[in-house]
């Protein structure tokens, strides 16, 4: 690009960069799993391990990743890693999959959630079910879609998506500000709602140490329980290396991003078994393993009526700032690529006075829109969590690929505990992919699900293999 051209100017400080680590990862995982999670583990203490041990594992994943970012200070955070690490084709597969599945369905599936919640003020509308069960595409060897499936929450959902947008739009340092404002109230939120679970004079610390009558009679498989619980935490975990896609607008990146995530994962670690010791504190395992939304029903319990409607307003918060700053740093994946021409080239136009990647952001929050029609909650974060797990082995692989290629590079942060670190992070990774895989291929031949969702977000993936030959083709052309 001409250096006459307007670019992307850093103006984010520690502070901030922390928000946006903290929000990116907030948000509707820890009101919606933890109920998932007590039904398939049955006990309270190996719930509790569950989050300390995903928290682990993320703080593992963030500390290595923290010294690529040290290191390469770019705009496109992994995208411009994978590069270094593995050539243009993973790169480009990579950033693909943030623009077909990862960010977009990210972005889709947190924003779905806000929508969802509304209808605890304000019933949306939606289609008999006779309509939503007709309009539906097939897709070979994957299943389903239903886009008329709830869709006066979808429709939502694109509305909220299209505005934040246009926050970002804006600009980075007020859609930064907005994500740091968003931030501090969430985390206000949870912190009230464990205050208030402490003080309910019905509750025990007995509950601790019950477990559930499933668990006591041998119904629940250990392992399986154990993989399921922890799919559903890194779920509630994700998001934390979104603060590198932004490295190019942070000042100081070399120290602010590390630190920043760093301390952002142990702040999130905190907040996590905080609200779940809360949570049980409230109801022994087994009525939370039986309810449907367990922050709003432990807060009914320690609040009264007023407690479900404060619930529902911390989860619209911490859903609207979570996605807002999932917005504000994906696009600048897309702009990165085709920066490089590897992408459409009008993607990597920087708005003259606004100094955002304003072309990147609006088609994100197309194709983000797209996702929306296409799947529910479940779907989405099923099919992103199982791409992501795939892209951040891979990264964690690249800190030995980096220490080899190029030795001389000075890096002002080195992983605490290499190489063990970045080696139980990439074994458990793989763990966790391949477990995924079985029980999402299990689950749909037994019939509990429409798709086989990481199959359809592997799918969406390789859809950017031609992309590929052609971008690069395009590119040796123009030389």
């Amino acid at each position: 690009m001409s250096d006459k051209l307007p670019k992307l100017i850093p103006q984010l400080g520690f502070v901030t960069t922390l928000a946006i680590v903290v929000g990116a990862v907030i948000g509707s995982g820890i009101f919606k799993k933890p109920a998932f999670m007590a039904a398939h583990l049955g006990s309270p203490e190996w719930l509790i391990a569950i989050w300390v041990i995903a928290g682990i594992l993320t703080l593992f994943g963030a500390l290595t990743n923290a010294e690529i970012a040290s290191m390469i200070t770019a705009t496109g955070g992994q995208y411009v890693f994978f590069q270094r690490m593995y050539g243009d084709l993973v790169a480009y597969l990579y950033g693909w999959a943030i623009f077909a599945v990862i960010q977009t369905g990210s972005i889709a599936s947190i924003t779905y959630v806000f929508s969802e919640y509304t209808q605890f003020f304000i019933q949306l509308p939606r289609f008999s079910t006779e309509i939503e069960q007709t309009w539906r595409i097939f897709l070979p060897a994957i299943g389903y879609i239903y886009p008329l499936e709830n869709i006066g929450v979808k429709l939502l959902t694109i509305f909220v998506i299209s505005g934040l947008t246009a926050v970002n739009y804006y600009g980075v340092k007020f859609s930064g500000a907005v994500s740091a404002t968003f931030t501090f109230m969430k985390v206000a939120a949870i912190l009230l709602l464990v205050l208030f679970c402490f003080s309910f004079s019905g509750g025990s610390f007995e509950n601790l140490s019950k477990p559930s009558s499933a668990y006591l009679s041998g119904e629940i498989s250990f392992f399986s329980g154990f993989m399921v619980a922890l799919a559903g935490a890194f779920w509630a975990y994700d998001g934390w290396n979104n603060i590198t896609y932004i490295a190019g607008e942070v000042r100081n990146p070399n120290r602010n991003i590390p630190l920043a995530l760093a301390v952002g994962t142990l702040i999130i670690i905190t907040v996590y078994v905080l609200i779940n010791i809360a949570f049980i504190y409230v109801m022994p395992i087994e009525q939370m393993a039986q309810s449907s939304l367990v922050a709003a029903d432990a807060a009914t319990i320690s609040m009264g009526a007023i407690g479900g409607a404060f619930v529902a307003a911390a989860v619209m918060i911490s859903t609207f700032g979570t996605a807002n700053g999932t917005i504000l740093a994906s696009a600048r994946v897309h702009f990165a690529m085709a920066s490089d021409i590897l992408f459409f080239k009008s993607i990597a136009k920087v708005h003259p006075t606004r100094y955002t990647p304003s072309n990147s952001l609006i088609l994100q929050a197309v194709w983000a829109s797209v996702l929306v029609l296409s799947g529910t909650f479940d779907i989405l974060t099923d099919m992103l969590i199982f791409v992501s797990w795939i892209f951040y082995a891979a990264g964690a692989a690249g800190v030995f690929v980096l220490r080899r290629k190029y030795p001389e590079v000075e890096r002002p942060y080195r992983v605490w505990g290499y190489p063990v670190v970045p080696l139980l992070f990439i074994f458990f990774s793989i763990i966790y992919v391949i477990f995924t895989l079985y029980n999402d291929i299990q689950m749909f031949i037994e019939g509990r699900t429409q798709l086989i969702n990481s199959l359809f977000g592997i799918f969406l993936c390789l859809l950017g293999i031609p992309l590929y030959y052609y971008f690069n083709k395009k590119r040796s052309k123009n030389g």
